[in-house]
């Protein structure tokens, strides 16, 4: 039974929500950073000391972030207008003996810019045991991902694949027009629906199959969390499972997302992808990629094993992987990694444009190291250093060009004792911001780069540095070539 979100409810539950300060702000005040902080690692016991004496916000944050029940006087405070009967019967909350619990997820969730609600199911520990298959997922580690990831340029249109219950089109009311936001699921656009409801905006939805809900349709800017999970073809929950086997979902956007953008639109999705025995990871994804006209850019985040991977994801859906229901579906998804030569499964992110070009560029590359800053705004970046290149790529357009290095690069030089003194045997360009690329040099690019201040021309310094290591200059220019594409790709040389 679908939850009633209509405009009536939402508009009622705002009015709560705002009366008692339930918002982003209101319950970090009331838990404070610790408790707050604790609530994020799955300890609830912090945020309910100080939830207990915390009023009628101290309700809400109990009953919807703790799954703490809460008496009807207590909900008649906290709730200003909206009857306790009535957010029963709207499936809001739900009676338990004399008391009530929440029946839906509904928790504050902001950026820099503002606070949110998001309107979702309650997750297996709320509920006490494993999740129904139609269940919707809240905001979660890989949602946050994607938004993170996601280029955040004004744009006109923009489409929500896969909405799930909304989290991505909150985020792209900062920055488009016109949102679309489609799903499978009609219990996952219900609450969808409710969520930008109650946010009040104005997002259109579409219940669908892939991208069969805007067949014919072109957008300036796609997003979409599909279910990624990768294993045997079949649908125990709707928001991981695809029904297609492997990492065919992941390869079904690729390969139809670029038809349903606007020329030098942009798409970005999470993936997963498959690491076969025999087979490079990179080979894989780049192959699903339609024939040109398509510049991509994948990341790879993180590389699961099997074993762990299987176990993850039924603790998310709370099975437990000792009882009798989690042995026996670990068994066969093991049990197909093993037929299918799969060693490993990689998760990351895909960023796509549609271009015009003959020679469009597709990048692969692994970044699991650590970084703190959001790749957000690096993906619009790339593709800019990319459109650059392809405009001033070519060797002489290059070599009449004035580079710089930013400050945010740096270089590090590790030496060791040697028969004279100390002797240089690494010498790396760190970026310090962004996903913090490194280059390893030597010491004739050490040298370019220490003349790269936006005065010379790249020809006059290779000219030099031909003099100066007496070297043939020829030869030299063709490595300068290649080294410096390379940094301008990663942003850590510049045009002056």
């Amino acid at each position: 039974m679908l939850p009633d979100l209509s405009a009536e409810v939402t508009s009622r539950l705002r009015e709560s929500f705002e009366s008692t300060g339930y918002d982003a702000d209101g319950v970090v005040e009331v838990l404070g950073p610790q408790a707050h902080a604790a609530l994020g690692r799955g300890e609830p016991e912090p945020g309910r000391r100080a939830a207990a004496d915390a009023g009628t916000l101290g309700t809400l944050v109990r009953l919807f972030l703790l799954g703490d029940p809460a008496t009807r006087t207590e909900v008649d405070a906290a709730f200003k207008g909206f009857a306790v009967d009535d957010a029963v019967a709207a499936g809001v909350l739900r009676a338990d003996g004399e008391s009530f619990r929440a029946g839906l997820d509904i928790r504050p969730y902001g950026d820099d810019e503002g606070s949110w609600w998001v309107i979702a199911d309650l997750d297996s520990d709320q509920r006490g045991g494993p999740v129904p298959a139609d269940h919707v997922l809240g905001v979660g580690h890989a949602s946050i991902s994607l938004a993170r990831a996601t280029s955040r340029r004004a744009v006109g249109t923009l489409l929500d694949l896969g909405t799930g219950c909304g989290v991505q089109a909150l985020h792209a009311s900062r920055h488009a027009g016109r949102i679309t936001a489609t799903d499978l699921s009609e219990r996952a656009l219900a609450l969808a629906r409710g969520t930008f409801l109650i946010n009040g905006l104005d997002v259109t939805t579409a219940r669908g199959e892939w991208f069969g809900p805007v067949r014919g349709r072109r957008f300036d800017q796609v997003v979409c969390n599909p279910p990624f999970v990768v294993g045997p073809p079949r649908v125990d929950y709707t928001y991981r499972d695809s029904g297609l086997a492997g990492d065919d979902a992941s390869a079904l956007v690729v390969r139809q997302m670029p038809a349903f953008l606007n020329e030098n639109g942009v798409g970005q999705l999470l993936a997963s992808w498959v690491h076969r025995r025999g087979e490079d990871w990179a080979d894989r994804v780049a192959g699903w990629l339609p024939k040109g006209g398509v510049d991509a850019w994948f990341v790879q985040r993180d590389v699961a094993d099997p074993a762990l991977y299987v176990g993850t994801w039924l603790r998310d859906a709370g099975v437990d992987p000792r009882g009798p229901e989690g042995r026996a579906k670990a068994s066969a998804w093991l049990d197909w990694f093993a037929e299918n030569d799969v060693e490993g499964i990689g998760f990351g992110f895909v960023t796509l444009r549609r271009t015009d070009t003959e020679h469009p560029e597709v990048v692969c590359e692994d970044l699991r190291h650590a970084y703190d800053d959001p790749l957000g705004p690096e993906t619009g970046a790339w593709l800019d250093r990319v459109a650059w290149l392809r405009a001033n790529g070519s060797a002489e357009k290059l070599l009449a060009t004035r580079f710089a290095v930013p400050d945010t690069v740096v270089l590090e030089d590790v030496s060791a004792p040697a028969d004279e003194g100390w002797e240089s045997v690494v010498r790396r360009l760190h970026r310090t911001d962004g996903p913090g690329w490194q280059h390893e040099l030597d010491e004739v690019a050490t040298a370019l780069l220490a003349g790269c201040r936006g005065v010379l021309t790249l020809e006059d310094l290779i000219t030099l540095l031909a003099y100066a290591h007496d070297l043939p200059q020829e030869p030299l220019t063709e490595a300068a070539l290649g080294v410096v594409r390379d940094l301008v790709r990663h942003g850590m040389v510049v045009p002056a």
